[in-house]
């Protein structure tokens, strides 16, 4: 892996002269910020509901639904940005006087979306009103169902839509053609939380509320972060302010009882909570719920009003996780051995996995694990009901994924019979028969679209630090501000003197790390996870600066995520 270090635009010199540390105006001029409004994260540089297309139509049926006493029906999708956008629905709606209520798909007996089967499922609570949340873009036959029966239905998501759209006038979704909503990226539970703003100027307008300025929906942003940055979207200047905002409020202790006992069931200090907390800490634990089990049990966790109630809760959730790592790492130690007993990769341009005894509900995250390993576009594949096989993909820069999955489908149609999905992640379904041909057709869609150079792994850094730079300030910055897809923490890389190594926990590595040529030989303490071997005298390391905490005392410490030997 070769180390290549960001260019620096001219912005930086800008931010900097507008009050912004020097380092942190390099690594936010490089990931794209153009000024100091750029990083402005207050409510009031949020875009108008009213530039998101359908959200005022949406609003406008669910205050015809609220005024008439109309049960509003929520379905879910079975990940943390479906869960927390049906929290999100079910807590904003309540909060406004409607009569609300909620299904979600067990992933492994009805799979994904409004499909008939979940329509009709949802039909039994005799609603007028169907919501989608985080799903329904291609739910045309479930659509078609509850609308036939009666029922309304509006489709709220952020999935790309197909060539055509469901037969519902209510559509809400900044993919959609014709939108004019300045973001492309905001997660489903940012969708659903727009819809709510939309509702509630709309009951406002009809005199609705008391006060006159309705419930505070600001208090559901903790909910919102948390689906944002688990659902792995692009944090652009929209999802950054969304983001932030929700952290702010969990420092604050004002997280609902569900994302704090969350927190609580991790060893986690709600207080000092980051993006990695939302993405590698709570995420995971509710998404858990839906990989093995039921996402209600999530959902109700969020749900929950109080510590008692979500505590329990959040613990379940917590042991499902520990259950799904060790799923998790039995299938990635499978896989590894399948790729290693065909001699590699070698010079393919994507990797298509499938095994009859992994886990459907796993596949996503080892596609993930294999994409970052070998940073080829994978689809790892398990075996669903009926013989059809699930599975779900992970691409990389370069690679349009859910694009990809398309044109598979126009060069053999039929080959595919479900997909939908993003640009770096993607589900589908094939039958077990299709899978050769569609290991063929993936691979050639990965070999037309990719070059060699995307195909090389490269690790982009932030530079060198210069003396005095690299200091506990510095981590504490990089730890409290928002970070993620598309907006990547900062990574630095420098060389570096071994001047101690110790071995803890059977299979990583303590450090002590000297700056060679600095006064006094000036030494940081490091941490290099998953390394046990001895290094060399002398590194090239590219680290991020981190906070370590131990008895209540700060200190800098340097996290190791890759190192070569560096010349003496």
């Amino acid at each position: 892996m070769d180390i290549v270090r960001r260019l620096v635009p001219p912005a930086a010199a800008a931010l900097a002269a507008a009050g912004v540390p020097p380092v942190l105006a390099r690594v936010y001029a490089a990931r794209g910020v153009g000024g100091p409004d750029d990083l402005d994260t207050g409510l009031a540089t949020l875009p108008s509901f009213a530039s998101l297309k359908g959200a005022v139509a949406a609003a406008e049926r669910l205050a015809d639904a609220i005024e008439r006493n109309e049960r509003i029906v929520i379905v879910a999708d079975y990940d943390a940005d479906g869960a927390t956008a049906c929290a999100v629905g079910v807590r904003g709606l309540a909060a406004m006087g409607a009569d609300v209520d909620f299904v979600v798909p067990n992933r492994f007996e009805y799979g994904y979306g409004l499909t008939p089967e979940i329509a009709a499922q949802a039909l039994l609570r005799e609603p007028r009103v169907l919501v989608t949340v985080d799903n329904g873009i291609a739910s045309h036959d479930g659509v078609g169902a509850a609308m036939r029966a009666g029922v309304d239905v509006l489709v709220t998501d952020h999935h790309l839509p197909g060539a055509t759209l469901p037969p519902t006038p209510w559509i809400v979704d900044p993919n959609q053609p014709g939108c004019e909503f300045p973001s492309r990226h905001i997660a489903g539970v940012g969708v659903m939380f727009y819809v709510l703003l939309a509702l509630r100027a709309e009951l406002r307008r009809r005199g609705r509320f008391a006060d006159a300025s309705g419930p505070p929906l600001a208090d559901l942003l903790d909910l919102v972060a948390l689906g944002t940055v688990a659902d792995v979207v692009r944090l652009d200047r929209v999802n950054r302010v969304l983001v932030a905002q929700g952290l702010a409020r969990i420092r604050a202790g004002r997280a609902h009882p569900g994302v704090a006992a969350l927190f609580a069931a991790a060893g986690r200090d709600t207080r000092r909570a980051t993006s990695y907390d939302l993405g590698f800490v709570a995420g995971p634990r509710l998404n858990a719920a839906g990989r093995l089990a039921d996402m209600s049990v999530g959902i109700r966790c969020l749900l929950a009003d109080t510590e008692a109630t979500a505590l329990p809760l959040a613990t379940l959730l917590d042991r499902y996780n520990r259950e799904r790592r060790e799923i998790e790492s039995g299938m990635q130690e499978a896989a590894l051995s399948a790729v290693e007993s065909v001699g590699g990769i070698g010079d393919a341009c994507s990797l298509t996995l499938y095994d009859e005894g992994w886990h459907q509900g796993v596949v996503g995250i080892v596609a993930s694990r294999l994409k970052d390993r070998f940073h080829r576009p994978t689809v790892v594949f398990a075996r669903g009901a009926g013989g059809e096989l699930k599975g779900s993909g992970r691409s990389i820069a370069g690679l349009h994924l859910r694009d990809a999955l398309d044109l598979v489908d126009k060069r053999a149609p039929g080959l595919i019979a479900r997909f939908g999905g993003h640009a770096f992640a993607a589900g589908l379904s094939i039958a077990e028969a299709g899978l050769p041909r569609f290991r063929a057709l993936f691979e050639e869609v990965a070999r037309e679209a990719l070059s060699p150079a995307q195909l090389a792994r490269v690790l982009e850094t932030d530079g060198e630090l210069g003396a005095g730079e690299l200091d506990l300030a510095l981590a504490r910055a990089t730890r409290d501000a928002v970070w993620g897809q598309g907006f990547d923490a900062p990574l630095f890389d420098g060389v570096f003197e071994v001047a101690d190594q110790r071995i803890v926990g059977a299979r990583h590595s303590r450090l002590t790390l000297a700056r060679p040529g600095t006064p006094q030989r000036t030494t940081f303490a490091a941490m290099l996870f998953g390394h046990a071997d001895t290094l060399p005298p002398r590194i090239r390391a590219a680290f991020r600066p981190d906070v370590n905490e131990w008895n209540g005392v700060e200190s800098l410490q340097l996290v190791v995520v890759h190192w070569q030997p560096a010349a003496t």
